[in-house]
């Protein structure tokens, strides 16, 4: 049995030879510790990002069977993205105009949230110059021989990124530029959503006409924080409804069972919408201060899941790893649920619990 028919049959509600040992990802910070502690090269340290060669190779030194985010993608971004320079350097970093115009202030040597200092899409005369004609579906941003190679490929989930309903458009405005715009342009905060999610549509409507076949959809959302989501539930209802269901229909249409979204923070507020969309998989469930897990999330509505797995505990010891996994065994025993480490490996983790929670993981039994 490969990990792809594990994955499945755990999402099946059934229970295969073993579970799926997943992961999401690590800081670079940390990489670069694994790599002064002799675990890993400089190449992997450097070059693994979410399903490439060099995380492959990672997956292989530590046991882990997938990242869950190694999923294939038609270009669902601005196209051509915006020029990426340095306007200025000062103190211990740099500010960074990004490729969707939002200026940085980043700290030499860090991978944390860097400070969001302006940003380009402000008003209408930036949409229509500057945004619009980036946020159009054309054939060449799909390689149907890439994605026919990947499939051919492919012993893990086949996932298909579909982009964003409504966090990259937070992306490009910043969190405070969206709540200006929510309060002093809403109509154009909805034209410019829309207009980005119809590119989209139009995107992943192309590739399913392809032929090409996948096991879910994943979005990424990031709209939510530790208190719950940066936009009002009903202006989410508003801006979102629309395209989460065209693109439920479009799974459904094209035989892909599961749908998933990628949003930290405390999501409570969130889950009746995105199930009443048709979205039936979250992740990562973020265990951080509210202990996020899937059973509060079934309290909400009936959704499967991947992620609640406080990864905290591979900074710590044996005994709290094996704590930790003792008390995700109920939660994965009710099916549907596959544990995931509920964000990136963080700088501290160690090598050799990551290698521990991944033998308990694979040894379960039930």
């Amino acid at each position: 049995m490969n990990n792809r028919e594990r994955f499945l049959k755990i999402m099946a509600g059934e229970m295969p030879d073993r579970l799926c040992a997943v992961h999401f990802g690590y800081w670079r910070e940390l990489l670069a510790e694994w790599e002064e502690q002799g675990h890993i090269s400089h190449e992997i340290a450097t070059l693994a990002e979410d399903g490439n060669e060099w995380d492959k190779a990672l997956d292989k030194l530590l046991g882990w069977d997938f990242c869950y985010t190694s999923n294939w993608c038609v270009h669902t971004g601005l196209d051509p993205w915006l020029e990426e320079k340095v306007l200025k350097t000062e103190g211990d970093g740099e500010y960074v105009s990004d490729c969707v115009g939002v200026v940085h202030y980043k700290k030499k040597n860090c991978n944390s949230i860097p400070v969001e200092v302006d940003y380009l899409l402000k008003d209408r005369k930036a949409f229509e110059e500057i945004f619009k004609p980036r946020m159009r579906f054309e054939p060449k941003r799909f390689s149907k021989e890439q994605a026919e190679k990947l499939n051919r490929e492919w012993d893990i989930p086949k996932g298909l990124f579909v982009g964003s309903a409504f966090g990259e458009i937070r992306n490009m405005l910043t969190v405070i530029g969206m709540s200006y715009m929510m309060c002093d342009d809403y109509d154009l905060l909805k034209e410019i959503t829309y207009t980005y999610q119809d590119m989209q549509y139009q995107g992943i409507k192309y590739v399913l006409e392809q032929g090409i076949k996948f096991d879910f959809m994943h979005y990424w959302e990031d709209i939510c924080f530790k208190n719950g989501p940066l936009i009002s539930p009903d202006m989410f209802d508003d801006l979102t409804s629309r395209h989460y269901r065209r693109m439920s229909e479009l799974a459904a249409k094209y035989g892909i069972p599961y749908i998933s979204v990628d949003c930290d923070g405390d999501i409570s507020k969130l889950v009746p919408l995105w199930a009443d969309y048709g979205v039936n998989v979250m992740f990562p469930i973020e265990y951080g201060t509210w202990q996020g897990d899937i059973a509060k999330i079934r309290n909400i509505a009936d959704l499967k899941g991947v992620g609640g797995m406080n990864k905290e505990v591979l900074r710590r010891d044996k005994e709290s790893v094996k704590k930790e996994v003792e008390r995700l065994k109920p939660l994965i025993a009710t099916g549907g649920y596959v544990p995931c480490p509920d964000h990136r490996l963080v700088p501290g983790t160690k090598w050799e619990l990551v290698q521990y929670y991944i033998d308990l993981i694979k040894e379960m039994k039930f």
